[in-house]
Parts: C-alpha cells; structure tokens; sequence
C-alpha cells in the first residue's frame, strides 16, 4: 500500500479555512479519488511536543492507496484539479511524503 501524507505547516503568515479543507477539499477529494482512497484521516494540530509549543503543522492528512499505480491512476491523473483547489482554503504550500505501508 501508499500513503500519500499532506502537511500544512503552521508558520506566522498562516491562513487556513479547517470548515472549507473538511467539507469542500475533502468532498472533491472524494469525487475525483473514489474507491481508490482505501483510507483516510484529518489530523488538527494542537500542540507541540512541549507545554505551550505551538504544532508545528496545522493539518496533516494521510490518503492510503492499494499500490503506487492506483495511486497514479486516481490522484496523479487529478493532481491538477486538487492542486488548483489550495488558494480557497490556504496560503501555504503543504509538505508531501509518499510512503510504503507494511
């Protein structure tokens, strides 16, 4: 399996929609992704590792796929849509990580 890990970080400048990125991204998500999303989850930072430390991400939200080529297939193919879609709910540029699920 793949899981595709998407980070906002949480800097100074920070500007993000959390209604927007659950209901609206995550429901084009949905729509244009389908059955390929074997799971999904939306992490809400809210703290850091010590007492008072601001997260160091806003979100995190990890997309599980069955094999690199349906993740191709589904979020490659739509990469540009979803892409297009940031400037409605942020002005920061998400970290990616690709991994290999055991």
């Amino acid at each position: 399996m793949i899981k595709l890990t998407v980070m906002y970080p949480n800097t100074d400048e920070l500007l993000f929609d959390q209604e927007y990125y659950i209901n609206e991204h995550g429901q084009l998500l949905m729509d244009l992704l389908g059955d390929a999303i074997i799971t999904s989850d939306i992490n809400i930072g809210i703290s850091g590792g010590s007492q008072g430390e601001p997260a160091p991400y806003v979100v995190i939200t990890n997309l599980t796929f069955a094999s690199p080529e349906s993740f191709q297939q589904s979020f490659g193919a739509n990469a540009e849509k979803i892409l297009a879609d940031l400037p409605n709910f942020t002005n920061v540029s998400p970290k990616v990580q690709i991994s290999e699920v055991y």
